[in-house]
């Protein structure tokens, strides 16, 4: 039942082929763009459709008149506007399913399937064009539907797929799967044209083609309205790559503008760089071209630092981090760099590095560290030195150093949080607090010296300085306290002291004693002599009187003798058990008349201290005589020895009444006493001894709960067994 053709038009069959073959590349190079863009993917997606319509609908006309089909002299114009608008929009409906983000295989076959009904409906509908009746070979029609289907198959395969297969080039695919489209269709018209051959054949098509002007003007306008669809795409991408080339261009204006770019070629030789790094390396850019950046290196990086960094980049990796450069004047400078290699063939082809001057920020970085050096030597210096501690603006204790805790005996978690209330001894005054208060929340540095209590219950000294830390509005947030300890000075003050008043007491003793002792003698004598004549019991009370005036007077000049008389000092080494149980056994009578009991603890029977025996009994008696003074209603006196390493601690303690604070400090001196019949030289002559003695007094009293004298010794021969 086929046609043999006896005569056709070469011609109009080959721009048949060009015209399909154009269409297609361009619906196929819209189908990629649409798959790619971002925006505009309505004006492609109708291009690229009307562009694959037409391809199979320019094919299908001009075959019909390259071919012998009769009727063409009576060419429906509606059924010929219906074929081109059916194969547009089949070819649509194909499209639709290959412009998702994922394709699958059954998407393809879809496509294939729309695009060879779109081959099979032109061809059919273009026959009726002509009024031409066609008959129908089923089986032909089968193997050419499932043929031409099968090529538009391939066709998309090696589009979507063909990367999978082969990544290293890929300028082949569009033109491979072009070339396949445009057979597909061409073949397509073939098969159908044998498949579905018309009715009534015609002999010869050039008189019909040479003498019909319908023809000729039919397929000029057909030309012209592919050339149309063509021009009209390739403005489309036109403006969207000039789109394209306006966001790179001011993507690198910004880059340019903000950091120093420059682009390196697979062997690190510089082919481009921009304004930024040509200012800051000072030298011009003839002078960078085909450079390695080893032009500005300073030296101040080592070898395995570029090494590391070339591996790193080599490898297609992105190389982060900061680099010291020297420009061309020889002054140096600092980058933050980020190289990005650009991959070819897993290879990199060329590298781009993206710089920001940190100049400032590492000069600021060495200026900080220094400065903060300087804070660390000079805070360790602090500490080797001085006291130290931070408190909040409300006087809790923030920071302190180990002096402070060394001094106060406190860990630092029991003296964070607290304020300087927990060192307080007691000594001196609330309006003291209050001006050194109201000195430093003016802002105003204080200075002074304070005695504190540790946390064992001993006092020390320190000099201290308080500086505020004010806030922008002149507030203090937080204040220093910078102490020294100043009790060792304290104590050779207070010695020397007492020193003075002890040398001056010597000099009144030297001139008036003896003085004063003749004049006692010759009345003392008189006023025995009265007595033994007297009959008067009153006048010989009035004598007693005087005569124990007398005494007292005597037993003051005797201290004054004392005084002013130094006796030498025989050092043996003495039992201080011994010599307390002696003094205590001396009192005894006169404290059971007292109802006062002695106690006496020690931990070892010979307990030896190189002294004056009776220097030191003197000293003994002096301190029980005070403490029965002081509990005329009774009490008890403990005396207790022990060693503390080298030396021998000795401790008086009594229950008696206490002695007031502004009193305690005073103890030791001259004429100042407690007691209503004292002049205080009893213990001054008992502090003299023992600081002779190379000892220590210090005394311990407490209101209405008594008075402890501490005493301690240097033990004979250095430490002794415990």
């Amino acid at each position: 039942m086929s046609q043999i053709i006896e005569s056709s038009n070469p011609i109009l069959l080959l721009v048949a082929v060009i015209l399909t073959f154009m269409a297609s590349y361009t619906s196929i190079d819209l189908l990629i763009l649409l798959r790619t863009s971002e925006t505009n993917k309505r004006f492609l997606f109708l291009g690229g459709s009307f562009s694959m319509g037409m391809a199979i609908w320019t094919f299908n006309f001009f075959g019909i008149l390259a071919f012998d089909q009769n009727g063409a002299g009576a060419y429906n114009i509606p059924v010929t506007i219906l074929s081109m608008v059916l194969g547009v929009a089949l070819a649509g409906m194909g499209f639709m399913f290959v412009s998702t983000e994922k394709i699958r295989f059954l998407h393809v076959c879809c496509c294939s399937l729309l695009l060879t009904l779109s081959v099979l409906s032109n061809y059919i509908i273009g026959m009726y064009a002509l009024n031409n009746g066609i008959f129908y070979h089923l089986a032909v029609l089968s193997g050419s539907f499932l043929l031409i289907m099968a090529m538009f198959l391939c066709s998309f395969m090696i589009l979507f797929y063909a990367n999978h297969w082969n990544r290293k080039n890929k300028l082949w695919f569009k033109p491979l799967s072009t070339l396949i489209v445009t057979i597909a269709i061409a073949e397509g018209h073939f098969l159908l044209a044998r498949s579905m051959p018309p009715k009534e054949p015609i002999k010869n098509v050039e008189q019909l083609v040479n003498g019909t002007p319908f023809v000729i003007n039919l397929v000029f306008f057909v030309s012209v309205l592919i050339v149309a669809g063509l021009v009209g795409s390739a403005m489309i991408m036109n403006k969207r790559l000039a789109k394209s080339d306006k966001y790179l261009r001011d993507f690198r204006y910004a880059l340019d503008q903000s950091a120093i770019v420059a682009i390196t070629d697979s062997e690190g030789k510089i082919t481009y760089v921009n304004d930024k790094f040509v200012q800051i390396s000072k030298y011009s850019e003839e002078e960078l071209m085909g450079r390695s950046h080893s032009i500005i290196s300073s030296g101040y990086h080592t070898q395995a630092f570029y090494k590391e960094m070339w591996q790193t980049i080599s490898s297609g990796e992105t190389w982060k981090g900061e680099i010291c450069n020297k420009a061309k004047d020889g002054t140096l400078y600092w980058v933050d760099t980020t190289i990005v290699p650009f991959m070819r063939r897993k290879k990199p082809y060329q590298y781009i590095s993206i710089r920001t001057d940190i100049s400032a920020r590492k000069r600021a970085e060495a200026d900080l560290k220094e400065t903060m050096k300087d804070i660390r030597d000079i805070h360790y210096a602090l500490d080797q030195s001085a006291i130290v501690a931070f408190t909040d603006e409300k006087g809790n204790i923030t920071k302190v150093n180990d002096k402070l805790c060394d001094i106060s005996q406190y860990s630092r978690e029991e003296l964070i949080g607290r304020n300087h209330n927990i060192l307080n001894s007691g000594y001196h005054s609330r309006e003291f607090f209050q001006e050194m208060w109201r000195t430093i929340s003016s802002g105003n540095v204080w200075k002074g010296e304070l005695r504190n209590r540790s946390k064992d219950g001993n006092y020390y000294w320190v000099g201290t300085t308080i500086v505020p830390f004010l806030d922008e509005n002149g507030e203090p947030y937080q204040y220093i306290s910078i102490r020294t300890d100043i009790t060792k000075r304290k104590e050779t003050e207070d010695m020397l002291h007492r020193q003075d008043k002890l040398a001056a007491i010597g000099q009144l003793a030297a001139g008036v004693a003896h003085e004063i002792r003749n004049p006692l003698t010759t009345i003392k004598g008189y006023a025995e002599y009265l007595q033994l004549d007297e009959q008067s019991g009153e006048r010989n009370e009035y004598l007693e009187i005087i005569l124990d005036e007398i005494e007292r007077v005597n037993d003051i000049v005797e201290d004054f003798m004392v005084l002013a008389k130094p006796q030498s000092i025989n050092l043996e080494e003495e039992n201080m058990v011994s010599i307390i149980q002696s003094v205590f056994s001396f009192l005894e009578i006169e404290a059971k008349k007292k109802n006062i009991s002695f106690y006496l603890e020690y931990n070892q029977e010979n307990i030896m201290v190189r002294c004056d025996k009776n220097r030191i009994k003197q000293v003994f008696l002096n301190f029980s005589r005070n403490s029965m003074d002081a509990m005329p209603d009774g009490g008890t006196i403990k005396a207790a020895i022990q060693i503390k390493g080298q030396n021998v601690s000795i401790i008086f303690k009594d229950t008696g009444g206490g002695i007031p604070l502004e009193a305690l400090e005073k103890l030791g001196e001259p004429f100042f006493t407690t007691k209503s019949t004292g002049n205080g030289l009893g213990l001054m002559v008992s502090y003299n001894i023992i600081e002779n003695h190379g000892g220590t007094v210090e005394v311990e009293s407490e209101i209405n709960k008594g008075t402890a004298f501490h005493i301690e010794l240097p033990a004979a021969n250095g430490k002794q067994e415990q």
